[in-house]
């Protein structure tokens, strides 16, 4: 795999499934237009699938409950209302897309009312006068040209969104099917964002989530709330003990949800699976964690609990596999062991739907980025979206298992590249840190293992996927045994006779960033130069300019200013005397541009030989959904850094 080759990723969106229509958004890079292009695909249950739209950026499928409708948004060009993406309504049996709103910033997912007719979705309205929009006086002001923003709070921007308090993501409800109606209302008020929002069963209210006391201060914890489908007061259902997230109602009338539990650990939190029987008007339901909190991590991202008759299907991280569990309604804090496998492999699932007894998911593995399958027998490909991908050479995954020094266990990868050595060695470490490399086609190990580089990838003490004492053993510890990982797993990795122990470059991204940063300072003599990208390098300045520092870095390293300093990689840059890349992008919200900054003049004055690169108007998501062209000039990049060192 080339740079170039990124237009050869191709990832579907979560399915829409009702009946025999199954319906993905197909999305990829696109270098000519500089942008993503995405347009629905109806995929036969069969096996092949057609176009139903063109595109170029049309995404969020969603089928009516009657299944004779199918909503979804679309995105123009230009600014405004007709750039952004707005909620479209076309027959299931074809015909034309009809637009249903023309909101400024554009419309969240679709959501349909069990009448097959409203649909609830979010939007953040922007304040006049901001965002393109007209302000007081009737101009609209270009945007060095907007009043000042007056701030009180510390959550007031989030990366790769932007500003937050003056565009609020409000609920709104539509008639999709009367072509007279107005442009929506919101039915929340200004003060709060509200997420993931589902109907209840007799389709009365919408239930979603927000932040306590409707966001009157700042918190990361969410609630489950509702209001009336025709407007009114807000109610809360469920008190959350961390952040809830993607409610959804059984047929009884069971609430399940996605929660966090706080109570111990403010960091790297188990997601777990929570039901509560809500009665409207009476206050709070109490809620239950059905799942263990040790061994049950559920991946959000993957979509909502999907309750059956008798249990609820969720997504969960298992060992860098992204698997797909049934939790019994009855289940009360079960271990993974006592949830029924409905699909396990050396995959990652990343999205699923059902329809009765039919189940589709979208599943990437170590060669393909994501494909469409049928789960309800055999596990049955129906797509063949990466085709052109492993036709660019795709190489195979090798699975390896250690112990640190301390005896612990520790897994991860290699990938090869052709011939036999002895190769040049990459240690690439993830990101989170509380994420998981998982067994899915890694555009970045196949580049570099293409270019002649062999590739360790693994997920140290830290990471997700290994339970929950894993995921904390580095709280207020980044720099210990997280090093010891890293570094066990490179040393089994050139136990191998086609690797070049004398040419190993460390490398990695966010915390991946502060990993190479944090080893080039401690233990630069094991490796010939380190790329550091969009790296946390001073916890100190983090705290204040990060969107996420005031909690992240009081729960991970502590709010001591020496602690923080001693476990800061600035604070050991005179150390480094191996090449070093600082990286990092202008619009980077979550590791800030100063970190890249302070860190880059720190290492010069001490004589190291230190360059910086920065890419214009790219946020922290650079490698994953920066342009297009970035993403190929930085792969561009790294490959001619390694080619100098290694």
């Amino acid at each position: 795999m080339r740079p170039a080759d990124i237009e050869a990723l191709v990832a579907p969106g979560r399915p829409a499934l009702r009946g025999n229509l199954l319906l993905t958004a197909l999305k990829k890079p696109d270098l000519e237009t500089n942008a993503a292009h995405s347009s629905l695909r109806r995929v036969s249950l069969d096996g092949g699938d057609t176009a139903w739209t063109h595109g170029p950026r049309d995404s969020a499928p969603a089928i009516s409950p009657d299944g004779r409708w199918v909503a979804f948004l679309r995105a123009g060009e230009g600014k405004g209302a007709e750039g952004s993406p707005q909620l479209h309504v076309m027959p299931a049996d074809g015909g034309d897309a009809r637009r249903v709103t023309s909101l400024h910033l554009g419309a969240g997912e679709p959501v349909w009312a069990p009448d097959s007719r409203r649909i609830a979705f979010t939007a953040r309205v922007p304040e006049p006068g901001r965002y393109g929009t007209e302000d007081a006086d009737g101009e609209t002001p270009e945007p060095a040209a907007e009043a000042p923003r007056r701030i009180t709070r510390m959550d007031y921007r989030i990366d790769d969104i932007g500003f937050l308090r003056d565009r609020v993501q409000r609920l709104f409800v539509v008639d999709a099917l009367d072509e007279d109606a107005p442009e929506p209302e919101p039915l929340t008020g200004d003060g709060f964002d509200v997420t993931s929002p589902v109907w209840t069963p007799d389709g009365t209210r919408v239930v979603f989530t927000a932040p306590p006391d409707w966001g009157a201060a700042e918190s990361d914890f969410r609630d489950v709330c509702a209001i009336s489908a025709s407007g009114g007061e807000p109610e809360l259902v469920v008190r959350g003990e961390g952040f809830s997230e993607r409610p959804v109602f059984a047929a009884d009338g069971t609430l399940f949800y996605f929660g966090q539990s706080y109570a111990e650990h403010h960091e790297a939190a188990m997601t777990g699976l929570y039901s509560a029987t809500p009665e409207f008007g009476a206050g709070p339901a109490k809620a239950r964690r059905l799942t263990d909190i040790e061994t049950v991590d559920c991946e959000a991202s993957a979509g909502p609990p999907a309750p059956r008759e008798s249990d609820v299907l969720v997504a969960v991280r298992n060992r860098g596999a992204v698997e797909l569990r049934a939790v019994p309604f009855a289940a009360a804090d079960a271990p993974l062991a006592d949830l029924p496998v409905v699909y396990a492999d050396r995959t990652a699932l990343r999205s699923f739907t059902v329809d009765g007894p039919v189940l589709a998911a979208v599943i990437a593995t170590p060669s393909t980025s994501g494909e469409v399958v049928l789960l309800s027998a055999d596990a049955k490909v129906l797509t063949d979206y990466s085709k052109p991908l492993r036709d660019k050479g795709i190489r195979p995954m090798i699975e390896l298992e250690t112990t640190a020094p301390d005896g612990y266990p520790v897994h991860g990868w290699l990938v090869l590249p052709d011939g036999d050595g002895p190769h040049p060695v990459l240690r690439v470490v993830h990101g989170g840190p509380f994420t998981q490399q998982d067994w899915a086609v890694f555009d970045e190990a196949q580049v570099y293992a293409a270019a002649g580089y062999a590739v360790v990838l693994g997920n140290p003490r830290g990471s997700a996927g290994y339970g929950q004492t894993h995921g904390h053993a580095i709280t207020h510890g980044f720099g210990t045994v997280d090093v010891d990982d890293v570094l066990a797993l490179l040393d089994k990795a050139l136990e191998r006779p086609d690797l070049d122990a004398s040419r190993v470059g460390i490398m990695g991204g966010s915390y991946g960033g502060f990993m190479t940063s944090w080893l080039a300072a401690h233990h630069g003599e094991r490796f010939k130069a380190a790329w550091s990208e969009r790296a946390v390098n001073a916890w100190d300045s983090m705290a204040g300019s990060s969107d996420i520092g005031y909690t992240f870095v009081d729960a991970y390293i502590g709010s001591s200013p020496d602690v923080q300093r001693e476990r800061s990689p600035l604070s050991y840059a005179a150390q480094i005397k191996i090449p070093f890349a600082v990286v990092h992008s202008e619009q980077d919200w979550r590791c800030p541009l100063e970190q890249a900054q302070r860190m880059f003049v720190a290492l010069r004055r001490a004589g190291a030989p230190a360059e910086m690169l920065l890419f214009p108007g790219e946020g922290h998501e650079l490698s994953r959904s920066g342009r297009p062209r970035h993403r190929v000039q930085r792969f561009e990049a790294i490959l001619e850094w390694w080619g100098r060192h290694l």
